[in-house]
């Protein structure tokens, strides 16, 4: 009897509390239904026709004065940059912050923090408008991504998701060892300062997420900015956001320097090569010739036609000047080998005369000795060296001594001398001649490009 007085005693327990949990959930329901109940009737008694009129803007502070928005943005995605077009595809979140005191209501002691509404032809909006901006397009998968939140005190709050493609002029005088700046106008289209003023929001006026990955830029900064504008029907609010781009100089490195500067050392090649060698030294400089005219070829067609020269223009050229001189220098040492060729024939063919006429000579002074043998007179010759200062003059001596001397300080033509022919000469000093400025202008070149980069990162 016991153990069921127990039981009895537990199944009361639990029915009891059971109905308690069920009483306290339906009130809970019961609470939540009123709520969205009254944010239902709420909605009907701000917007509805007989009180409000989305025709006409809210009133400023004190009810007077101009309308006040606050702007900020988030920065979701940078899509492309291009050179070619100058522009740049971008897609934020756009936020705008007003207090529309028409729009106050009873927030049933905190239980209603906001009223959300997703159609933007309920409420007055702002005119705003991007001044820069080329395309654009709302975003509506799988609804329309906009939501507008109306606050107890009046404020209001509305977000969309937005993607722009918008005008950037870019300089690129340094391309690509550039940094490019590319604006963000957002202005009034109808109101006029003394209506509707666009602010900043104060804390974090613009916002970028975290996992932003451009392929050949980094974002380094962004600058916030007013911009507002005077025309002929007043003056309208602006603001600016200018965002700094940094190009990533890593794949220019690899896909424009480098190929260019082995295209140079490689039409260097011909320098080695023997000066007989005709058709391997044509086709060697003609081949690097057009391999680096394609190069530069490719490297415009990526940018756009532009009045003034770019860093990028300064390294093809001197390559390009560099390969075609060394081609150049072929034909000058095939000229001067054919020049050479040329004075060996004619140094042979006075040999040959020389040969001719001092045997020509030797008979006819032979056949003189002989006459005068004949006749019985005496000829006498007189010595080839005078014996006066002791053998060889001393004048002579000494002029012989300051030769030597000349010549051990004159350590080229020392080391010219070694070879024989002018084109062979010419071979040599372009070896030595044509590294030798190409590493100059590579220390020029980088050195003013890179300290003009730096001057520009100084502030502005």
């Amino acid at each position: 009897m016991g153990v069921w007085r127990i039981l009895l005693i537990l199944a009361t327990i639990l029915s009891l509390f059971c109905g308690v949990t069920l009483g306290i959930n339906k009130r809970s329901d019961m609470s939540s239904a009123n709520v969205r109940v009254r944010e239902k009737q709420i909605i009907d008694e701000i917007i509805g026709p007989k009180n409000y009129d989305k025709r006409i803007r809210p009133a400023g502070a004190n009810n007077t004065g101009p309308a006040v928005v606050h702007i900020n943005i988030m920065i979701r995605n940078v899509q492309t940059i291009s050179d070619v077009k100058m522009e740049y595809s971008i897609q934020i979140t756009f936020r705008e912050q007003w207090l529309d005191t028409r729009l106050t209501f009873d927030n049933m002691e905190g239980r209603i923090q906001y009223l959300t509404l997703t159609e933007t032809d309920m409420v007055w909006m702002p005119d705003l408008f991007f001044k820069n901006e080329k395309e654009g397009h709302f975003h509506k998968i799988i609804l329309p991504n906009l939501y507008i939140r109306i606050y107890p005190d009046g404020g209001v709050l509305y977000s969309i998701r937005i993607s722009l493609t918008l005008s950037c002029p870019m300089d690129l005088k340094l391309f690509p060892l550039d940094r490019q700046q590319c604006q963000l106008l957002m202005a009034s289209y109808g109101w006029t300062t003394e209506d509707l003023v666009f602010l900043w929001k104060d804390v974090d006026p613009v916002q970028v997420t975290k996992n932003l990955h451009l392929p050949r830029f980094t974002l380094e900064k962004f600058i916030t900015d007013y911009c507002n504008s005077k025309t002929n029907t007043g003056e309208y609010s602006c603001l600016l956001v200018a965002l700094i781009f940094k190009r990533e100089f890593s794949y220019y490195l690899i896909q424009y320097y480098v190929p260019c500067c082995m295209l140079v050392i490689v039409s260097w090649v011909s320098f080695w090569l023997d000066q007989n060698a005709v058709p391997a030294r044509v086709s060697l400089g003609v081949t690097t010739l057009l391999t680096m005219s394609t190069q530069t070829s490719s490297i415009n067609q990526s940018l756009p036609p532009v009045s003034y020269t770019k860093a990028i223009d300064v390294w093809t050229g001197v390559c390009l000047t560099f390969v075609f001189g060394a081609l150049l220098e072929f034909a000058l040492v095939n000229y001067a080998s054919r020049s050479d060729k040329h004075r060996e024939k004619l140094k042979e063919k006075l040999k040959e005369q020389k040969k001719l006429w001092e045997m020509e000579h030797a008979a006819a002074l032979e056949a003189a000795m002989q006459e005068q043998a004949e006749d019985g007179h005496t000829f006498a010759m007189k010595p080839l060296v005078s014996r006066h200062n002791g053998g060889m003059g001393g004048e002579k001596g000494r002029h012989c001594e300051i030769h030597v001397q000349t010549q051990r300080k004159n350590c080229c033509r020392t080391w010219l001398s070694k070879f024989p022919t002018r084109s062979k000469r010419i071979d040599v000093i372009s070896r030595i001649t044509f590294p030798l400025v190409f590493a100059f202008f590579n220390m020029a070149y980088w050195s003013t490009y890179l300290f003009t980069e730096e001057e520009e990162d100084g502030p502005k």
